[in-house]
């Protein structure tokens, strides 16, 4: 199946962009009409949401004709629609813009908003939020962190130039660092270089170490004591999925705050009182398109001593 031409892609409505589904031959189901196949598709959609979506225009296929509720279904075709979440939770934090050019934009990121879109979130994330805010429909992160995670992300501006910037983390020529407040052992001898392999565990959403190959890696050093915690710094030489959270649990260092390591914490989506005391304090690299060398730092700082019973950074104003 062809791709369709890309001004044929509906345009972003208030900064999310359309989702995509392939329609499969006509043999491979018994639709006759297309609304069938997305009922079929979706179970979770109920049949009246794709009727108002299309209503309301928000269905089309690949040529920018609308799809109307009794529209026959017609195999190999690609059908683009905008999904919504009703009752979305909002996220009173506040990114900040720290640059701009014509390549990038670098975002020092609140805990708790994500980055893109997934689950109960859509326009409360970093990547919507942007495009709202700055009127750029073709705004994608280079890298991300995790939602509970505060500090640096990198967005590129230009479809043309992104590899780019993407092909500096597959080669490791990117220097991120990180803060984390966690419990100070003496036993331990830092710094440390902490390599592991980690995979899939569970629920779903968690990962564990485990034997074999090492997949990871990241230098552990300690800022600063103060009681029983301590202010480490964390460089990671692979960016694999909550690495550093693993990692550092399997150390006996759980993060404070950490709501999924080394067990898991039940704590309620508008509960805001209790940030994960993680931080992407700074990225710098080389940047491939102006040949600048670059690096971005976060505002956010974590303090010892009162992170475990509340915020230990001071979040932006929150938005109104």
């Amino acid at each position: 199946m062809n791709t369709p031409p890309q001004h044929a892609l509906p345009p972003t409505r208030n900064g999310v962009g359309p989702s995509c589904v392939g329609l499969p031959s006509n043999d491979s189901g018994d639709w006759a009409t297309i609304t069938d196949f997305l009922v079929q598709r979706f179970p979770a959609i109920p049949r009246e949401t794709w009727l108002q979506r299309m209503h309301e225009g928000h269905v089309v296929d690949e040529h920018g004709v609308p799809v109307t509720p009794e529209r026959a279904y017609q195999g190999h075709l690609r059908v683009y629609y905008f999904r919504d979440l009703v009752n979305e939770p909002r996220i009173p934090f506040d990114e900040v813009l720290l640059f701009r050019d014509e390549h990038l934009i670098v975002v020092d990121k609140p805990h708790f908003l994500p980055v893109t879109p997934s689950g109960r979130y859509l326009q409360e994330t970093l990547l919507v939020r942007l495009k709202r805010q700055l009127g750029i429909d073709t705004l994608q992160p280079i890298h991300r962190i995790d939602m509970d995670t505060a500090g640096v992300v990198v967005f590129s501006i230009q479809p043309t130039t992104r590899d780019a910037y993407h092909a500096l983390f597959r080669r490791h020529e990117v220097t991120k660092q990180y803060e984390a407040i966690a419990p100070w052992r003496a036993d331990l001898t830092f710094p440390c270089v902490r390599r592991s392999r980690i995979v899939a565990g569970t629920p779903f959403f968690r990962l564990c170490e485990a034997q074999g190959e090492p997949n990871t890696e990241t230098r552990i050093e300690v800022i600063e004591v103060s009681g029983s915690q301590a202010r480490y710094l964390l460089t990671p030489v692979t960016g694999r999925k909550h690495q550093l959270r693993v990692q550092m649990a399997a150390l006996g260092l759980p993060i404070v705050n950490d709501r999924f390591y080394p067990n898991l914490v039940d704590v309620p989506d508008n509960d805001f009182s209790r940030p994960l005391q993680l931080l992407a304090r700074s990225i710098a690299f080389v940047d491939p398109v102006t040949r600048r060398q670059r690096k971005f730092e976060s505002a956010h700082r974590l303090t010892l001593g009162v992170a475990a019973v509340g915020p230990s950074f001071k979040p932006g104003p929150v938005s109104r």
